[in-house]
Formats: C-alpha cells, structure tokens, sequence
C-alpha cells in the first residue's frame, strides 16, 4: 500500500493549512504528524484519508502491485477526537454495527475484542452510559481491530488515563506492525513508536 501527495495543498479561505507538500506513504511504516494546537495536523490527516479535497496538487493511493486504488476509505481506519460513537448503542452492537462495512480482525469477535481492550464488561453497555476513557478504548478497538491496510490516529490516548494509554501502546505493537500508521499528536508519548516524523511548520510553503 502507497499514498503518495505530490506538490498538494490545502487552504480555507485565504490561509493556506500547507503547501507545496510532496511524500510518500508506505505501509509497515508509522508516521507522526507534529505541532502545536491549530497548526493544522488534523487538516493533513483528514486530507490523506480522503476527507477533503486538496486546494491544489494531488494524493493518490495505489495497491502493494502498483495499481491505483479508487474506494481508498474501504482500506483504511480512523479514530480521532472528533468522530462520534452511536450512544444508543451496546459496545458489543456498535462492533457488531461497525462489522457490517469492514471487517475486523480475522479470529476475533467482538466479544473477545472488547475483553482486549477491557471493556469486556460493559459489552452489554449502552455507550451513553460510558465515560469518556471508555467511549475512547472502544474507538481505539474500533479503529484499531478493522482489518484494513492503513490505520489513521489523531491525538489517540485523548481521555485515557495511565493504564489506557499503555494499552494503546500494546495494541499498536500487537496488531499494526504490518500495517500503514499515520499518528497525528503534539504528544511525543502518543508517537514515540514513529521513526518517520512530519512538522507542520516546514509545509508553509
């Protein structure tokens, strides 16, 4: 699996988010998206996953055979502050609800997933009644335990207390060795695994 951004950029109204941007993506690579608040690092992540458009230049994706790859979104994962879990829902019915369009980890059902992450006790929970360290475990599991190519995090541990954000650190290491990891963070403790770092005060332009 390749993404590849050639001369992209992104702005809003006139203030340009970066410019000029060329890189490549690989898989079994992790990749960290650094600075401060407001710099733009989830502007960038949106933008690889497909979610906005570029102001100008391009991304593309291609397959581990070369070939371009179209429905993009169907090979990747995401978790982020910022996307909502269905609160009327179990932690088992959100998983199982999620299942129907990706799948998970082969040999892995939800039941033993959210054991994994120890939510295993509240699987018959409705999220709602989750606390925030909670809702945040079950979208690490959600993201984390797709069987896709390319794993997506931005500001990951975001709620978790100590043993949460060592479980994050576990699972990373257990199940996305072989896999494409783009972690955007201002917190080195959330992105100390990344050997590639990208700062977003050098994409200007």
């Amino acid at each position: 699996m390749r993404i590849t951004l050639t001369d992209a950029g992104k702005r809003f109204n006139r203030d340009w988010i970066f410019r000029h941007f060329n890189y490549q993506f690989n898989s079994s690579h992790a990749y960290a998206i650094t600075g401060p608040n407001g710099s733009g690092k989830s502007t960038l992540l949106q933008f690889i996953a497909g979610a906005l458009m570029p102001s100008e230049g391009s991304l593309s994706c291609h397959d581990g055979e070369g070939r371009p790859l179209e429905d993009m979104y169907r090979h990747l994962s995401i978790v982020a502050p910022y996307l909502e879990t269905i609160e009327e829902m179990t932690a088992r019915e959100f998983l199982d609800f999620h299942h129907q369009f990706k799948p998970l980890l082969p040999g892995l059902s939800p039941d033993q997933i959210l054991s994994r992450t120890g939510l295993g006790g509240a699987a018959g929970k409705q999220i709602r009644y989750f606390s925030s360290g909670m809702k945040q475990r079950l979208k690490l599991a959600q993201a984390i335990f797709s069987n896709t190519e390319i794993l997506l995090m931005d500001e990951p541990t975001t709620n978790l207390d100590a043993p949460g954000t060592a479980l994050y650190h576990e699972l990373v290491q257990e199940f996305a060795v072989n896999r494409m990891v783009i972690v955007s963070s201002n917190d080195p403790q959330e992105y100390s695994f990344c050997k590639n770092r990208i700062e977003m005060s050098s994409l200007k332009g």
